[in-house]
């Protein structure tokens, strides 16, 4: 089991302006009006291949507070075989693998085109934005091992 290296906490008191960037980055796609859960969708998505646990319990918490269905949040590492996500949900969440996974090449002339065929240029900037923020904060959360926010019933379930 992976030890923490400095808490949430400590980063946002070490590095508060950092903190602040990174939530008023995120925060874009939300104030445009951008579908919320397609975003969470996508955050899910890039959180587990980035391996980072803090991020994506944080987004778990939210995909549930907003209603999204549960087997989409057990099957989002799955989708391309899934078969019950939108055309929309798998353009966004093609869009955010390729902006994660870039490694060794650029992002494609096929990829964005396939994006916009379901998103407005707008809404690429938005969702482009809110992937590249979810990919800033994994960086961080994986580097320091924040340690992922316990929801209340599991908290209360592992006290008893």
């Amino acid at each position: 089991m992976s030890s923490v290296r400095i808490t949430y906490d400590s980063f946002a008191k070490t590095a508060p302006a950092a903190q602040a960037a990174l939530l008023a980055m995120g925060k874009t796609a939300d104030e445009s009006g951008f579908d919320k859960e397609i975003v969470e969708l996508a955050k899910l998505r890039v959180s587990q291949i980035n391996n980072c646990a803090f991020c994506l319990q944080i987004h778990l918490n939210v995909s549930r507070k907003l209603g999204i269905a549960q087997e989409k949040l057990d099957l989002v590492a799955t989708w391309h075989e899934a078969g019950i996500f939108s055309e929309r949900e798998c353009a966004a969440l093609a869009w955010a693998e390729a902006l994660t996974h870039l490694a060794g090449h650029s992002v494609s002339d096929a990829a964005y085109a396939a994006a916009r065929q379901h998103f407005s240029e707008s809404e690429v900037v938005f969702l482009s934005t809110a992937i590249a923020a979810i990919n800033a904060w994994n960086r961080l959360g994986a580097a320091f091992r924040f340690a992922p926010p316990i929801p209340k019933k599991m908290a209360a379930a592992a006290a008893s």
